[in-house]
């Protein structure tokens, strides 16, 4: 795979630096051939580092823009009137005319004041641009691999069941295991992530020439998932105690069909507590809530005043964010398990 321009700016700076820390990196070298990302350790670690770097030098002339003195935004920002004075000065200039100075930018008005940037601003912009963002780039950054590994790793669990029942068919039609990992890899749209390691498992043997055996060895580097890790090792051990694959591809399917139904099952059964909850705390509470707010509105004395505008906030702002929230979690759900 070519790199971009920004992976080409970032090695030629510091891939030469990080070249061999990089390399002795196993645990990043198996989460760049787990995750997918066909890129060299040094590579990955140069893109990481210059584009923090970079990030943080936007921020530092971020935070020199606004705080800079005399042309900076907050200096600017102070330097101008505040218009909310301005009627009070109307009205002092109105009764006193002979107090009025033309020289002066107020023209003597008592009441007039600049405008004044927000204390907590100024403390919260340098915590954010100065720390937060710049971290935060790094840590996500350098936790890409990993993520995509795991990702990689659900997605072929996800698709693991279906895959070795198909598997399981072509056994027992007496294909060869070539023939199998050719025929899962040409369906990338039905198995998934699991046919990107059948294709590498068919490149291995039918163009690098190696016996497959060994191709199967090295997919159990690749496998993401400690299911699809378990799945290529027993093909390995089935191979090379001379087993029947049909009988054990068989079996694989027959398991993984059944964790899959657990999964499910699991699944169906936070679906149902949520539903359950949803009608307690999103239907049958608000109903209450909303009749004791009224209640206490119409009826509350000088100890336990109800303001109108609090019942306002709760119907028309947080009843709409509790229905958001469920809804959003039983979006995230089914996302997971969405093929």
């Amino acid at each position: 795979m070519e790199l971009t321009a920004w992976q080409k700016i970032c090695h030629r700076i510091l891939g030469k630096a990080f070249k061999k820390k990089a390399r002795k990196d196993k645990v990043l070298s198996d989460d760049l051939v787990k995750g997918n990302i066909p890129i060299m350790p040094e590579v990955y670690l140069a893109q990481l580092f210059v584009t923090t770097v970079a990030v943080t030098i936007i921020c530092g002339m971020i935070l020199a823009a606004i705080f800079m003195p005399e042309i900076g935004l907050i200096d600017w920002y102070e330097s101008r009137p505040d218009e909310s004075y301005a009627l009070a000065c109307f009205e002092w200039e109105y009764w006193n005319p002979d107090l009025v100075d033309e020289t002066l930018e107020s023209r003597g008005c008592p009441y007039f004041q600049y405008m004044e940037f927000p204390l907590f601003a100024k403390i919260l912009i340098p915590i954010v641009l100065g720390g937060v963002v710049p971290i935060g780039t790094y840590k996500y950054l350098k936790g890409t691999a990993a993520r995509s590994a795991k990702l990689r790793g659900v997605a072929l669990e996800k698709y693991l069941p279906y895959a070795a029942s198909y598997t399981a068919a072509m056994a027992a039609a007496n294909a060869t295991p070539h023939k199998i990992f050719k025929s899962l890899a040409l369906n990338g749209d039905i198995y998934g992530e699991i046919a990107y390691d059948s294709a590498m498992i068919y490149r291995d043997v039918s163009l690098l020439g190696y016996d497959l055996l060994t191709a199967m060895k090295m997919a159990v580097d690749r496998a993401a998932s400690p299911w699809m890790t378990e799945f290529f090792q027993g093909m390995v051990g089935t191979l090379t105690a001379g087993g029947s694959l049909k009988l054990y591809f068989l079996n694989r399917a027959e398991h993984y069909m059944r964790e899959n139904r657990t999964r499910l099952h699991e699944f169906l059964e936070s679906l149902a507590m949520l539903a359950e909850s949803y009608v307690v705390v999103a239907v049958a509470m608000p109903l209450f809530l909303i009749v004791m707010l009224v209640i206490m509105f119409w009826v509350s004395g000088a100890g336990a005043q109800m303001e109108e505008g609090t019942l306002y906030l709760v119907v028309m702002l947080v009843l709409p964010m509790i229905h958001a929230m469920f809804a959003f979690i039983v979006w995230s759900s089914s996302q997971e398990q969405e093929m």
